[in-house]
């Protein structure tokens, strides 16, 4: 190989983009269903959240984080929204929206899928999860217990704002129904 071949290199540079992630506001019209998910660990370790400093896991940027990366990379199918997270509990609560309703028979295994196959991993590996269950949740490879309940808004033709926090979506003469009873399942 010639030693001058790549002299005049710097004609070639191309200094690489900065990744700007977009961000989007939430709209609640933008869907058609609403869920309330509890989360709470499986074989936990933990009595409280605030027992996670123990394995060096801020539980609060951990979530953050995992949340606006899911809603970055599924703006087009789901949005996920942290509603309570309460250092003396031992669970947390989101919001889940969808921008298809699920079928009343496939509710349960659709909200399933998408904690197990789109939420699981980023807490588990990326945010050091793993550290928080017990040698069974490790050996049924299950990090979450999950419970849900469709969030339905009386007048939701009536909203014309927009809204930041989904818990804000009450409209003044409507009225919150929860109209699913709680079902839980084991999720990994």
């Amino acid at each position: 190989m010639i030693e001058n071949f790549f002299a005049n290199y710097k004609k070639f540079i191309v200094e690489p983009e900065e990744e700007k992630r977009v961000v989007h506001e939430f709209d609640p019209k933008k869907y058609a269903a609403f869920y309330i998910l509890t989360l709470s660990i499986f074989d936990s370790r933990l009595t409280t959240w605030k027992d996670a400093s123990k394995y060096d896991i801020d539980v609060e940027k951990s979530i953050k984080t995992v949340l606006r990366n899911f809603n970055q990379m599924q703006r087009e199918k789901y949005h996920l929204q942290l509603l309570e997270l309460d250092r003396f509990k031992n669970y947390f609560i989101l919001a889940l929206s969808s921008k298809t309703k699920f079928s009343p028979e496939g509710e349960k295994d659709g909200i399933a899928s998408i904690i197990d196959k789109l939420l699981t991993n980023p807490f588990y590996v990326g945010q050091g999860w793993f550290n928080l269950i017990g040698e069974k949740g490790r050996i049924e490879r299950k990090l979450f217990c999950c419970s849900f309940k469709e969030y339905v808004v009386e007048n939701q033709n009536d909203l014309k704002e927009k809204y930041d926090n989904i818990s804000e979506i009450i409209h003044k003469n409507g009225e919150m129904k929860l109209i699913k009873s709680s079902l839980k399942r084991d999720i990994l």
